[in-house]
């Protein structure tokens, strides 16, 4: 049996199934009788549309003027993940030419976005920012349906209960506030018919839960939010623990962010091979160290056998790490103010280190966002990127295109170049120093 909130299932043709809906929900808007094979979600909204004596001609009404909104949607909680829809929805409805939306809990459109001319007929629609969109307002829809039932909803054509939205197909997840369970909210995808396959509906159910993840990440009462390490774009890590700031030295930075990599802990003779570049360096010498950070932090200091960090320790790095991998890339590289202890040498800080620049690098350069790949070259860290300022030529309009390769054979000439087994030039660029 598949599953009975996805609209179409997979191999069934569109245009048959649009002709039986136009008849059932004909019939229902007629004489209230549910006829054909309708899906119970959809069913069970229809019958509510009807006790709220919805008219099958309804249109939204716009409710939060532009002020209003622009106040309502900075305060509001999904605002915070709004990066993050962008990341993982936005591209993928720009090329389709669909739209995202979020919705709060009462089925108000907060934000709307995506392929210009999608917009547009959007618009005509009255599917805007500000405009309401709960079930009781314009009948069935993916968003005002997910907030009324609080489960991911696809809608089909004629399975809209407004006739003016026949046309469309969305899917829509709620998204709950991850400590308490309040429902905050909806992410849409809005579309024409291409939109009704299962894997809408499982892309924006994936979307929802990342945002909470999301949430619990963020959420400032979190239970590890007391315990912190700030490391990244300084050589002096930040180092917030039970109620109190501390700014490390140099070799105590490195313990603690190579203790927040490793909240298992690490041995002895582990934590000496990833702090000293010198392999004979005596194990009195690291026990000194550890002292003296005991010393300074008290009861936070690391724990032995193994060396591990007193609590839960929330660091940006692994906040970083873990945007990325989530694809939150946009969100990830706002708040990246560089590269991790930037003037260490210790090795595991060193391979940690490129192993972070290498995952936002990828990041950056797959996700082919001008803006992001801009902000990528602009940097410190980015600007020696060869790789980086070709996608960014590559992306740019053919007026803005010229400055950026000629960065690219500027970078090419500095660098060097050698011939590949083809008899093409192929650059080849030595690693840069982390230290």
């Amino acid at each position: 049996m598949g599953d009975p909130s996805v609209a179409l299932a997979g191999g069934a043709d569109p245009a048959a199934r649009t002709r039986e809906l136009r008849r059932a929900h004909a019939a229902f808007t007629r004489d209230g009788r549910v006829e054909g094979p309708v899906r119970a979600v959809i069913a069970r909204s229809w019958r509510r549309c009807a006790r709220a004596r919805l008219s099958p001609e309804c249109a939204p009404r716009v409710e939060l003027a532009e002020a209003e909104l622009r106040s309502y949607r900075e305060e509001h909680p999904l605002a915070r993940v709004m990066p993050l829809f962008r990341d993982l929805v936005g591209a993928f409805a720009a090329h389709g030419a669909h739209l995202l939306a979020v919705c709060d809990a009462r089925g108000s459109l907060l934000w709307v976005e995506g392929e210009p001319g999608t917009l547009r007929r959007a618009e005509g629609l009255g599917f805007v920012p500000g405009a309401r969109w709960a079930e009781s307002a314009m009948g069935t829809n993916a968003l005002g349906t997910a907030v009324a039932t609080g489960e991911p909803v696809q809608v089909f054509g004629a399975e809209h209960f407004s006739r003016r939205v026949h046309p469309w197909t969305c899917a829509a997840a709620p998204v709950r506030d991850p400590r308490t369970g309040r429902l905050l909210g909806a992410v849409d995808i809005t579309g024409g018919d291409g939109l009704a396959h299962p894997h809408s509906l499982g892309f924006v159910r994936a979307v929802a839960r990342a945002a909470e993840a999301q949430l619990t990440l963020l959420e400032p009462d979190a239970p590890a939010a007391g315990d912190s390490l700030a490391a990244l774009g300084r050589d002096e890590a930040l180092l917030v623990t039970a109620g109190r700031k501390f700014r490390l030295g140099r070799r105590h930075s490195e313990i603690m962010a190579l203790l927040a990599h490793h909240p298992e802990g690490l041995s002895g003779e582990e934590l000496a091979i990833a702090l000293y570049e010198d392999e004979s360096v005596s194990p009195v010498t690291l026990r000194a160290e550890i002292s003296r950070l005991r010393a300074l932090l008290g009861p936070s200091a690391p724990l032995s056998r193994p060396y591990r960090t007193a609590g839960p320790l929330d660091a940006d790095f692994t906040l970083l790490t873990r945007q990325l991998a989530a694809g939150a890339v946009s969100a990830a590289l706002h708040h990246y103010p560089g590269p991790l202890l930037p003037g260490s040498t210790a090795p595991g800080i060193v391979r940690l280190r490129r192993r972070i620049e290498d995952q936002a690098r990828a990041a950056v350069i797959a996700r082919a966002d001008t803006g992001l790949l801009t902000d990528w070259v602009c940097s410190p860290w980015g600007a020696d990127d060869p790789q980086a300022w070709r996608a960014l030529a590559a992306g740019l309009p053919p007026e803005r295109r010229p400055a950026a390769l000629a960065r690219v054979h500027a970078l090419d000439r500095e660098l060097g170049a050698r011939p590949d087994p083809g008899g093409r030039r192929r650059a080849t660029y030595p690693q840069p120093a982390r230290s």
